[in-house]
């Protein structure tokens, strides 16, 4: 853990010798280790003294050039190794700056790692929890990790399609508070239905509930049914067929 008030050396240090730690855990101990990294903005930052220290060159908003290849130094300490029984999975925690995810801390770090989860203050303030944004939060594993066999063959197809529903949502949404809403066509105010319905209903999941994958997909085709199926256009023809008028399976 790397406090913003902690010395710039400890900042320095500290996820490095976390993840010496969860090596010799993992290689050395066969354990499969989780590594949470929090706060990489006050690592950055200290990086960003020691470089003005140096009297380095800086780059974007004062942060060293080579800021890039030290974060990747950190992230990419993840993995398996041939040969060893173990395995270390980060997840690297930061704060954006003024809350602006073009920042070079939550930039080059979106660059480098597999996927990531933004948690919006917006959301929060609306007493929604998680307080997750979907549209930014992505996942480059999850295409190798879904589909007929692991999940179900429908996972794709429903993720594009919420995906899609929920951003031309908001689109609609702003777009309410330019031109009022009788200006809006009756497939507009489909998602705006929907975005009320995908916002309390999905996004929202209580401190105690457990849901699990196969759940979630129910609950999705049951948001999708606000629209008429040919709306449905991320989904390919069969699996809509099949899945629209199916009711979710009761345990």
């Amino acid at each position: 853990m790397n406090l913003a008030n902690d010395p710039t050396i400890e900042r320095i240090v500290t996820p490095r010798l976390a993840l010496t730690t969860a090596e010799y855990l993992a290689y050395d101990c066969g354990k499969h280790v989780l590594v949470i990294l929090t706060d990489m903005s006050s690592y950055a930052d200290a990086l960003r003294e020691v470089s003005a220290a140096r009297e380095e060159v800086p780059g974007r908003r004062g942060f060293p050039g080579y800021m890039y290849t030290d974060l990747a130094c950190i992230y990419e300490r993840a993995g398996r190794v041939l040969g060893r029984a173990g395995s270390i999975t980060q997840i690297p925690i930061l704060t954006m700056p003024n809350d602006d995810i073009t920042h070079p801390i939550p930039d080059l770090t979106g660059y480098i790692t597999e996927g990531q989860i933004y948690v919006d203050r917006q959301l929060h303030n609306r007493q929604l929890y998680p307080p997750i944004n979907i549209l930014p939060s992505l996942s480059r594993l999850m295409k190798n990790a879904i589909g007929e066999g692991m999940t179900r063959k429908d996972h794709g197809g429903v993720s594009n399609q919420m995906y899609a529903a929920y951003a031309i949502s908001r689109d609609i949404l702003a777009m309410k508070a330019v031109v009022g809403e009788e200006a809006l066509s009756s497939e507009d105010l489909l998602h705006l239905e929907f975005l009320e319905k995908f916002e309390k209903k999905f996004i929202c999941q209580g401190f105690y509930e457990s849901r699990d994958v196969f759940q979630s997909l129910d609950l999705c085709w049951q948001l999708l049914r606000t629209f008429p199926k040919v709306l449905l256009n991320k989904i390919d023809v069969k699996t809509r067929n099949e899945f629209y008028d199916r009711q979710p399976e009761r345990k």
